[in-house]
């Protein structure tokens, strides 16, 4: 049974998909709407709640969708509004919210607003994005740097001013402190809401504060009052999600964005467990393994935050991540299939919302590319040719993007073992990882102990059962080397998860107040856990009584 009080939300599991790389319809070798429509029945089958869907507006694609030219219309390679409003609707047919990926922060510089803006200084638009005159030097405002690498100011020769981005010259940085500005965004969500969407999930919500002369960008002084503002204009007495995606969120802030009585967002994405795998210097274009027990203290810390208020989201990866298999499990043949199911369970038996990023149901892994014409990623590309004139090798700057860049999360979905994967009947615009013959959604499906199986059993497990969705938290062992192990508890009931997230067989001490006898949650056996229990790589013992 599952309280019927609380918002739907809470009971689903979240599905993201990067449209480019999920199927495509047409042949062109870019995924698009009425190739994610023709996997529906896949998403429902899983026992997906609602599906974050990536951007799919108007844009020239500099940042694969991240540059939007505008908010009402839709990319011409995805589809057209019309086969928007048809997965929309075919989604709610399904029982499946369609959450869209917001971009506000910033626009494409081919948006009209910022056409409009480059005209004159005294453009009634100008004031939609943020310009300043050159510095006392005739140079650079300040001294910002992009988040893609290199100033985040660029020079605007014909009206003589440089203009702000936090990301590439081509996604101008909108001004906030214009009421023009979000009003203007406020209506454009409400004509969205008023199309059949389920909810928004905001793309770096967390910079909109921003005061670049103060050298402030995340988390500024009228972030909260923005976002109480969103609330108030768009969200309040809808029914409906939000997660704002926050780097800047830290446990000390994170109720101040999904406080009950805060009036802002439903979640947020924090990344404290992914930063941890990030070296100090070179961020994540570098090598470094994250011990279990740093990455248990996060989780748990986020668990412990929104204990009694506010709502964790539970993730390993994304379109921005590496694939969570290689990345925190063992994509060896030996164990890519264990470790993916443990995985599952680890993350999606906590409290909150988890998330699915495509190919995570199946133990999809990052691809190995062998050089740098085969990575499409801005990102990765502008930090290439940066990182090597500063003395990095190539062949170091590889090693570190096929473990941490964006693109291993772009190759195309592995729906069967047909050419591209069953992808497209074209040329993907990413190359297909190698591996789609041995692992694909066709072969998973076949097999009642996938990786699949295991998504979708959770999933049921989470819809269908208060204990899993608003049960208390209770870690053991955070120190553990290779156990992860918890309590989940309402009233009577309790839940023991333990889980051996190493490619090593331990013998674990269990703590008295994780032995039970009860139910395996996945098979249905009696089981006693006992005061101690060796586990074979990556298993896990789920138990409820």
């Amino acid at each position: 049974m599952t309280d019927q009080t609380a918002p739907w939300w809470t009971a689903a599991t979240a599905y993201q998909i990067y449209p480019r790389s999920f199927q495509d319809s047409n042949g062109d070798g870019i995924g698009d709407i009425p190739g994610i429509i023709s996997r529906l029945n896949h998403l429902s089958d899983l026992g997906v709640g609602f599906v974050w869907l990536s951007p799919v507006f108007a844009s020239p694609m500099a940042d694969n969708g991240y540059d939007i030219s505008d908010y009402r219309d839709i990319a011409p390679e995805f589809g057209t509004l019309d086969d928007m409003d048809r997965l929309i609707a075919e989604a709610k047919g399904r029982n499946i919210g369609i959450v869209m990926d917001l971009v506000v922060n910033h626009t494409s510089d081919e948006h009209a607003w910022f056409h409009a803006a480059c005209e004159s200084r005294d453009n009634p638009m100008r004031d939609f994005y943020i310009w300043r005159d050159p510095g006392p030097d005739g140079g650079l405002p300040n001294d910002i740097q992009s988040n893609f690498g290199g100033p985040a100011w660029t020079f605007h020769e014909p009206t003589g001013q440089y203009y702000f981005h936090l990301f590439d010259p081509k996604q101008p940085d909108l001004n906030w402190e214009n009421p023009r500005v979000r009003a203007e965004v406020y209506a454009m969500m409400n004509w969205w809401f008023d199309r059949g969407v389920a909810g928004f999930r905001m793309d770096v919500i967390d910079l909109i504060g921003k005061e670049p002369d103060r050298g402030i960008t995340a988390d500024g002084p009228k972030l909260h009052d923005y976002l109480q503002e969103m609330h108030q204009e768009t969200l309040a007495h809808r029914d409906v999600v939000t997660v704002g995606e926050c780097w800047s969120a830290t446990p000390e802030n994170a109720l101040l964005y999904c406080g009950r009585d805060r009036n802002e967002l439903s979640m947020v994405f924090q990344f404290s467990h992914v930063m941890a795998g990030w070296d100090e210097t070179l961020g994540k274009w570098t090598r470094k393994p994250v011990a279990l027990p740093v990455l248990k203290h996060s989780l748990a810390r986020w668990q412990e935050v929104c204990a009694e208020d506010g709502w964790n989201s539970l993730f390993w990866g994304n379109h921005d991540l590496p694939r969570a298999v290689s990345k925190y499990g063992d994509d060896s043949p030996e164990h890519r299939v264990d470790s993916a199911r443990c995985l599952a369970t680890a993350l999606h038996l906590m409290k909150g919302t988890p998330y699915i990023y495509q190919g995570e149901e199946i133990g999809m892994t990052n691809v190995v590319f062998e050089r740098i014409d085969q990575f499409r990623d801005v990102e990765t590309l502008n930090f290439h040719r940066i990182q090597t004139a500063q003395g990095l090798s190539t062949e170091d700057f590889l090693a570190g993007a096929n473990l941490n860049g964006r693109d291993n999360a772009r190759t195309p979905m592995q729906w069967s073992d047909a050419e591209h994967a069953g992808f497209t009947t074209g040329t993907p615009w990413i190359e297909v990882n190698p591996n789609y013959r041995q692992i694909n959604v066709a072969s998973d499906r076949a097999s009642q102990d996938s990786v699949m199986a295991r998504y979708k059993a959770l999933a049921t497990l989470r819809r269908n059962d208060d204990l899993i969705r608003i049960g208390d938290f209770v870690p053991f062992d955070l120190d553990h080397p290779q156990i992860m192990a918890y309590a989940r508890r309402l009233g009577s009931q309790q839940i023991t998860v333990i889980c051996n997230l190493s490619s090593q067989s331990v013998t674990y001490d269990v703590p008295q107040d994780l032995r039970l006898s009860g139910v395996c949650a996945f098979t249905g056996r009696i089981i006693d856990v006992a005061s101690q229990e060796t586990l074979a790589p990556w298993e896990d013992i789920v138990v409820t009584g």
